[in-house]
């Protein structure tokens, strides 16, 4: 009966308590949902302020693959060998690329298309960035909770969901790998680290599935299968070893592995190169520990301290023999087993020194001080109170929130792209740091408040007593005694219960009391300090909202600039590829540099020597070798290659920097490492790279030079490079090899067609009919061919 009716009178208390977890598990629920159309519509300027487009390079071919995969279906996909890139040589495109975007948006083109909505494959590829960061917002959420709570995740996933660095990677029409992998990176250290706190192994398998779809999306899979082989070590290192870690660990590895090796790309990669050894190498150590953490509670100390001497010595020896084979293995390669954009971010030099079309790609640079401002803005003064936040206290998912940020900021400052692995650890702890510090002023101002509260009740409660008391002194004396007589059995109890709150008072540690005592700020600091936080988180999202609309919202395809007439729209490059569509025949060839390639390809579905993938060094050098010669030596090269046409990129009207005479220079030196006769300082004018009066003659003659300024004199009749800042050198010059097809409105893209061999003999002809005529000329009055 005592127990029902303690039940009874419990359940009346514990139901605002259920009520209030509903009310907040709702309102969570309704946040994250605008968080993801928060996430989903600041990535639509693109799309609203020009149209629903690609952007872009690499985009254009992953539109083209999704374009095939959905036309010819799964089977034909992998096995799909592409005729019109890296010509004559061609690509098996199922073996070459990662899957994990076509195939997860051509599922959602099957999916609305079976619901009978009408979307066409370019929709579907616009939207697919969008809609994944929503995705990776939500999978921001989970992760912090597992670490810090509810109210941290909140907060980061917001963060997430308009963080620059992130929206310049997953704008509408931004349809690259980095658009699913994301969502990927983070959902699988979710899955890790809610593996690490329950030990469920169905989680340890949903882990395995999602570093599987990660392997799938983007080449970055490496940097998950190194970083939590790191912490995996630093917690056996650190004595926080238990049967958590080794389920959360294991699976990976093993299915992990298995799994990564179904995907073509990767295949025995998965086992046989560099970056996957260290999984391999802490796998081993794991086992050992847990074999001599197993043998610990079976035996007396004296014979674990036999069997750990026995231990020691046979793991020993079989880590120097894996390591002994790992050696072996590693030394029969030349890059000793790693990749080379691998080796680039292990040694920032490496790419400049040995492999120049790595280092030519822009988003391979070191970042700067500035663009990490305009990619986390803010985040990076919030970063170093998270880190402060995850070690109070430490447990094994924040200090794996502190080594991917640690590892994230080092690869970040080898690598500009990789500002997008930075962005997430770097939310995370922001929302953590902000989460703490609300957290703290918040409970301030409640306890200030209440306390304000408190002292006032007193007041008015002393005074109530005081003329209570004066009332009552005229009452009788029996009312008196039986007062007496009644409250002596309560003061008896008050005074029971006053000394059981004292014995529970003194139980409470002085440690936490003085904590609560020391996290209690004033009034006016709570409030202040709120007030700063919200301006600062004011200032980020308007940072934020800039930088998706005006930044990272123009697709580089269509370029647009301002000035006191208003916006101009530069829509060369549509108009360029729309000319060769339509004026050139489906089996021609057109060479240009590797950067447009895919564009070509794609838009103009006409056949190209080179492209983005940049897997044949000696192909692009052959192209570069020709852009860096002479034009009879390169109309020799590109009639080598059947090459109908040339494309080039020229910004020197318009004031377009991007344009192919800035990347001449690495046109030279990718060549000249294959052909040794093709020399940088050839190029060069006492260091200097310069095309006006004072450059060398062997770049004034080159075929680079003259199909960009060909005729440009005409424009203004000075021949002004507003690029450079300077009037060009050589002026006056004709083709002879090379004629002029098409210039567009802006010429910041110029076609050149090759001129027939039949012609070039002709003109040769009537050049050695009239040398013979006038046979006296001496020798010495040969040209030099590069003047």
């Amino acid at each position: 009966m005592a127990e029902t009716e303690a039940d009874a009178a419990a359940a009346p208390a514990a139901a605002p308590g259920r009520l209030r977890n509903a009310f907040g598990g709702v309102l969570c629920a309704f946040t994250l949902i605008l968080i993801g159309v928060l996430a989903f519509s600041i990535r639509l300027f693109s799309v609203i302020k020009y149209e629903s487009v690609i952007h872009e390079f690499d985009p254009y071919f992953n539109y083209r693959v999704t374009q095939f995969l959905s036309k010819n279906g799964i089977y034909e996909f992998w096995n799909w060998f592409d005729d019109r890139t890296w010509y004559p040589l061609g690509r098996v495109i199922g073996g070459t690329v990662y899957p994990g975007l076509t195939l997860t948006a051509g599922s959602i083109w099957w999916l609305v298309n079976a619901l009978n909505i009408p979307l066409s494959v370019e929709t579907v590829c616009v939207f697919t960035a969008p809609i994944f960061s929503a995705f990776a917002s939500w999978a921001t959420y989970l992760l912090t909770k597992e670490a810090k709570g509810t109210g941290a995740g909140l907060m980061a996933a917001a963060i997430l969901g308009m963080v620059p660095s992130y929206i310049s990677r997953s704008v509408a029409g931004s349809y690259d790998n980095e658009a699913v992998a994301i969502f990927a990176l983070v959902f699988t250290f979710y899955l890790y680290v809610k593996t690490l706190n329950t030990g469920s192994l169905f989680y340890a398998t949903l882990n395995a599935l999602s570093y599987f779809y990660m392997v799938c999306s983007w080449g970055g899979y490496t940097f998950i299968i190194n970083l939590i082989p790191m912490h995996v070590l630093l917690c056996i290192v650190t004595g926080r070893y238990s049967s958590r870690i080794y389920i959360a660990y294991a699976p990976l590895v093993i299915l992990g592995t298995l799994l990564a090796a179904l995907v073509p790309v990767v295949g025995f990669n998965a086992v046989l190169t560099s970056e996957h050894f260290a999984s391999f190498l802490v796998f081993i150590i794991l086992h050992v520990v847990a074999f001599v953490s197993y043998i610990k509670g079976l035996l007396t100390p004296r014979l674990y301290k036999m069997a750990m001497t026995l231990v020691i010595t046979v793991g020993m020896a079989v880590c120097f023999a894996v390591v002994a084979i790992l050696v072996a293995l590693v030394a029969s390669s030349p890059t000793k087993g790693w990749s080379g954009r691998s080796l680039s971010l292990l040694d920032p030099t490496y790419a400049s020194k040995y492999i120049p079309i790595i280092a030519s790609v822009s988003e391979h640079q070191p970042p700067t001080w500035p663009s990490y401002f305009m990619d986390i803005n803010v985040l990076a003064f919030l970063v170093p109170a998270g880190i402060i936040s995850c070690f109070l206290p430490l447990s094994d998912a924040s200090s794996f929130m502190v080594l991917y940020l640690v590892t994230a900021v080092y690869f970040s400052g080898v690598m500009v792209r990789l500002m997008l692995v930075l962005a997430p650890a770097a939310c995370i702890l922001s929302g953590i740091a902000l989460s703490s510090a609300f957290d703290v002023l918040t409970r301030s101002m409640k306890f200030q408040l209440s306390k304000l509260f408190d002292d006032g009740s007193a007041i008015s409660g002393s005074t109530e007593a005081t003329s209570a008391s004066t009332v009552n002194t005229n009452s009788s004396k029996g009312e008196n005694k039986t007062e007496k007589s009644e409250a002596a059995p309560k003061e008896k109890s008050s005074k029971k219960n006053r000394r059981k709150e004292k014995e529970v008072t003194e139980s409470v540690p002085a440690k936490s009391k003085k904590e609560k005592r020391l996290s209690v700020l004033p009034l006016e600091a709570s409030v202040i300090g709120t007030l700063l936080l919200i301006i600062l988180g004011g200032f980020y999202v308007v940072h934020c909202v800039w930088a998706a609309a005006e930044a990272y919202s123009a697709p580089s395809i269509v370029l647009t600039s301002r000035s006191r007439e208003g916006l101009h729209v530069f829509d060369d490059f549509r108009e360029a590829y729309a000319w060769l569509s339509h004026n050139t025949d489906v089996d021609d060839k057109v060479a240009s540099w590797w950067d447009y390639g895919y564009q070509t390809t794609a838009m103009a579905n006409r056949t190209v020597i080179v492209d983005n993938n940049t897997w044949n060094n000696t192909h692009i050098a052959t192209v570069g070798t020709a852009m860096s010669s002479p034009e009879k030596a390169a109309w020799e090269i590109f009639d080598s290659l059947d090459v109908k046409y040339v494309l080039v990129v020229f910004g020197g009207l318009v004031g377009y920097p991007s344009d192919d005479i800035n990347k001449f220079l690495w046109m030279v030196r990718i060549g000249g490492g294959e052909f040794p006769h093709i020399k940088e300082p050839d190029y060069l004018r006492d260091g200097q790279y310069r095309v006006d009066a004072q450059a060398t003659p062997t770049m004034l003659n080159c075929l680079m030079y003259k199909l960009c300024y060909y005729r440009f004199v005409e424009t203004d009749g000075k021949g002004f490079d507003r690029v450079r800042g300077y009037e060009i050198g050589k002026k006056h010059f004709k083709l002879t090899h090379f004629e002029e097809v098409f210039t567009t409105h802006h010429w910041m893209v110029r076609i050149y067609k090759l001129k027939p061999q039949k012609n070039r003999v002709r003109a040769k002809l009537r050049k050695l009919k009239s040398g013979s005529k006038s046979s006296s000329t001496p020798a010495a009055g040969r040209k030099n061919p590069w003047q």
